[in-house]
């Protein structure tokens, strides 16, 4: 769709082009009583408040009350949520997600004592519930995983002063969020035409992949300028937030900041410093790329703000939906037919709402509630970057499908630390794919150089994020004092050892942690690229292993919700993250492409 067409109105959508919301919830009245059945359950949920150590029919009962109690509340939040991002503009479903929020909250005070009370039970009773009540069963892992934190929880008078603490605690992360998305303001970026353009953190990035040079340096030249000029309150806020991590570590013995935040998914820091340390070992291949895109770009001087222009022109190969799902059902054969009959099921019985309308939400996710089949929001054009995100989407849907169909509610849902690998491993495959099959040497390079800025993107620069994200809170945990001065000097000596001697790390580029809001959710990022590298090692796995390889991936992984912990589920599935194993299996692939490339190129 051109930027010249009109938008559509919802009305005017299709319905064989929308998701069919009334498989979650047949009407809005359907939607009102299950609300309103839901509001009267909230008191008895309440009720249990004390009782838990009275034996174990109560402490079933509790659990059986809360799980359904949070089924609903999942189905009627999805509803009305996905209701809303159809069209933002529509006033009924506003109030809906209002009423639901509001819900959300009643019910998770009205539940807020069942995990302190169970912190408190011991062991033996416990045991002796488990014994006594069979059904208990269901939920042993779901305490067994809250046993594991008792020694870093406190008593209740500290515990609640904590709990207290946690809004003042949210404050570095609001201050940086309404700094960078309200009130901060770039100067336009000009190009060699001369015309001004509104620069803001949304148009940078589209900004630095034009082909007007000018225009890139003069967008990343004042964008950095701004944040230079709030450098030293940008570091007064970074490093408070580091300073609340501390406390909090502190607080709940842990040995650091690292340690409490993989504490959630069981996994070790091991994990964290491994990737850093493998990726380190590779950097010679980050460099080679980086000569590779110098040379292809045909500069004298390579800068930082040369990074993301497109070093092979854009084939403009015109992708539609319909195209797009053909497209999928062959290059991911390789999943098998049960993989594909359900790929075709959601194609078929309108999981997906494909088009952008008027109001609809920007950008693509899949989401759903347990029981209904998983939904897909696209805002679908046709070409081929959307293609690939279609088999993103699809890849977390069949990841949810599988999981819902295989795991009971309490284990469905599955961890952040996985959940970008079923998404990435069917990007991997449809690019394999693409490339087996295509025969134009421009196309041909093209895709390459797609796959690997994803390498770039994810691999390499998320680790560097993570690296830094170490850096400073270790620093500040020996007693360094996070100045603008060290944080900037840090940052910018990492640029220069990931990007190499063919970069010219410009100065401005010292700033550029400066704009990345993710460092507000400590040792978070580091999961992009451990999940790129299992999404490579099973893509590679399964195109090598064929049938034994796609068993285990779908029965072992996919199916696997959160029944087992993530560093578990994947090893099941072949794929070890505590070693190096997968980091350099993707990490080889990424310099056969660049083998690649430099021979397309020659």
């Amino acid at each position: 769709m051109s930027q010249n067409t009109r938008l559509p109105e919802r009305e005017e959508i299709a319905v064989k082009d929308t998701w069919a919301l009334e498989d979650l919830c047949a009407s809005d009245d359907a939607w009102k009583k299950e609300y309103e059945e839901l509001q009267e359950k909230i008191p008895a949920l309440a009720g249990y408040a004390g009782t838990l150590g009275n034996g174990a029919d109560t402490l079933y009962q509790c659990l059986e009350l809360q799980s359904d109690a949070s089924w609903h509340m999942e189905r009627l939040y999805v509803y009305a949520k996905e209701k809303y991002d159809q069209n933002t503009g529509n006033a009924v479903y506003q109030d809906l997600c209002g009423k639901a929020q509001t819900l959300l909250v009643s019910l998770s005070s009205a539940g807020s004592y069942i995990v302190p009370e169970i912190m408190s039970l011991s062991k033996e009773y416990l045991e002796q519930c488990f014994e006594e009540k069979k059904e208990l069963s269901l939920y042993r892992l779901t305490i067994e995983r809250l046993l594991r934190k008792k020694e870093h929880v406190l008593s209740a008078e500290i515990e609640a002063v904590l709990a207290k603490s946690q809004e003042i605690a949210q404050s570095p992360s609001d201050i940086f969020s309404k700094f960078n998305n309200a009130d901060i303001v770039f100067p336009d970026a000009v190009g060699s035409d001369g015309e001004a353009r509104q620069l803001t953190n949304g148009s940078y990035v589209p900004f630095l992949m034009s082909q007007d040079r000018t225009l890139r340096k003069d967008a990343f030249e004042k964008l950095y300028q701004v944040y230079k000029e709030h450098i030293n309150t940008l570091a007064a806020v970074f490093a408070a937030n580091v300073k609340q991590e501390a406390f909090y570590a502190d607080m709940r013995k842990y040995p650091s900041s690292m340690a409490m935040e993989l504490a959630g998914g069981n996994i070790p820091t091991s994990v964290y410093t491994n990737l850093i340390d493998t990726v380190h070992k590779n950097l010679g291949l980050m460099h080679r790329y980086i000569a590779l895109r110098k040379k292809m770009l045909g500069v004298d001087e390579l800068h930082m703000y040369d990074v993301y222009v497109p070093i092979v022109s854009d084939v403009a190969k015109e992708v539609t939906f319909e195209e797009a799902k053909e497209m999928l059902l062959e290059g991911l054969a390789p999943l098998g037919e049960d993989y594909l009959s359900h790929l075709k099921e959601g194609f078929e019985n309108r999981w997906i709402d494909v088009y952008e309308n008027k109001g609809k939400r920007t950008g693509a996710y899949s989401w759903g509630a347990y029981g209904t089949h998983p939904y897909v929001l696209l805002n679908h054009h046709n070409d081929l970057e959307h293609a690939f995100t279609l088999a993103h989407e699809m890849g977390h849907a069949l990841h949810t499908y599988y999981s819902n169909k295989c795991q009971p509610y309490e284990y469905a849902g599955y961890l952040i630390f996985v959940a970008e690998v079923a998404s990435t491993c069917n990007e991997a495959l449809l690019m394999t794919h693409l490339l087996e099959k295509t025969t134009d040497p421009k196309e041909r390079a093209y895709l390459v150089n797609s796959f690997l800025e994803k390498f770039r993107g994810t691999l390499y620069r998320q680790t560097m994020f993570a690296e830094f994200e170490m850096l400073a809170h270790e620093m500040a945990a020996k007693g360094t004092t996070l100045t603008a001065e060290v944080l900037c000097r840090t940052y910018h000596d990492l640029n220069r050892q990931y990007f190499g001697e063919d970069m010219i790390s410009d100065d401005e580029i010292a700033y550029e942690w400066a704009r990345i809001p993710h460092f507000y959710t400590p040792f978070y990022v580091y999961q992009y690229a451990t999940g790129f590298s299992a999404a490579i090692a099973l893509s590679r796995k399964i195109l090598k292993e064929g049938e034994p390889a796609v068993r285990d991936y779908i029965d072992k992984f996919l199916s696997a919700g959160s029944s087992a912990d993530p560093i578990d589920i994947l090893k099941a599935a072949g794929v070890d993250m505590s070693s190096p194993k997968p980091i350099e299996e993707a990490l080889g692939l990424f310099e056969e492409l660049i083998e690649e490339l430099e021979a397309l190129t020659k």
